[in-house]
């Protein structure tokens, strides 16, 4: 059997809380060495960076890089590509701090699949969990996260109109594209795709989604694609139209109970036609994704 990866993430600045339970998870399935980097915008506070990197500290974990500075598109694929670097040969397990994979069988096992298949990568899609009520609130240790955002979806596919793949292990002569996306060349061939719990939409994303919306449409954070502004613009109107929150009872966002603890039924269904034909939206004609929300049906 091969021997288990390292995780790579670039960090930004979660919750302790958040940290130690991404940590307890991967630990669970088996990971020993994590390489992180932390990268922190000018607006957060000094408290706040000190905060999350002595979380990290009393976990056991020394960050490789901590920088500070503007969250450009390739801030996150150059600090992750160091970090790989640092990782050395052989495969890598690719997650960021608000994403729990659940994987159909242990770690191993999927890897040695892998192997067989040549393709030096697994994929994953994103099921992005919410509260019950669709508002955008915090969680705490005592609750958990499986019941603080119980609801799952496909938001980022049919909301933000986002990639909603990920690549989520990729061995270390492959490269992968920002965000974890994709990987040129490397087309995963595992189905169903791993389920990538995502767990972003919590207390404080609005103003994350906001800045992100303000500095991409100034320019002030470098972006090669109006894809992220387009994003941001999309989430900020539809909560304008919902009064603050996710619109969980949208028949076309289809949100359902789902847990960490089991793959739901319907997820082979639906999840690998839709992660083997994702294409990124066209606008259509008259319509731009920089300048203002490309228009979509109401959720």
């Amino acid at each position: 059997m091969p021997a288990l990866p390292p995780l790579i993430a670039v960090v930004g600045p979660v919750e302790p809380a958040l940290l130690t339970a991404w940590v307890s998870h991967y630990r669970g399935l088996g990971i020993e060495r994590f390489h992180l980097a932390f990268h922190f915008t000018e607006h957060v506070d000094p408290d706040r960076r000190h905060q999350v990197q002595d979380g990290c500290r009393e976990l056991g974990i020394v960050p490789d890089v901590v920088s500070v500075g503007a969250w450009h598109e390739h801030t996150n694929p150059r600090l992750r590509d160091a970090l790989r670097e640092c990782a050395g040969a052989g495969w890598h397990l690719l997650a960021d701090s608000d994403e729990l994979h659940a994987y159909p069988a242990p770690l191993a096992e999927v890897i040695t699949a892998a192997e067989v298949s040549g393709t030096g990568t697994v994929g994953g899609l994103m099921l992005d969990r919410v509260t019950a009520d669709g508002f955008l609130t915090g969680w705490s240790p005592e609750q958990g996260l499986d019941a603080a955002y119980p609801l799952g979806g496909f938001l980022t596919h049919r909301l933000l109109r986002g990639d909603p793949r990920k690549i989520v292990l990729a061995h270390s002569d492959v490269p992968v594209a920002s965000g974890n996306h994709r990987s040129e060349g490397h087309r995963p061939a595992n189905r169903p795709p791993v389920v990538v719990h995502h767990f972003k939409w919590r207390d404080g994303v609005r103003e994350d989604v906001e800045r992100r919306a303000e500095h991409s449409a100034d320019g002030t954070w470098k972006t090669a694609s109006p894809a992220r502004l387009a994003e941001a613009r999309r989430l900020l109107e539809h909560l304008q139209r919902h009064d603050g929150r996710i619109a969980v009872d949208s028949p076309r966002l289809d949100f359902r109970p789902v847990s960490l603890t089991a793959v739901p039924d319907w997820w082979e269904a639906q999840a690998t036609p839709l992660v083997a034909t994702w294409q990124p939206p066209t606008p259509a004609p008259g319509q731009t994704e920089v300048g203002s929300m490309t228009s979509s049906p109401s959720s």
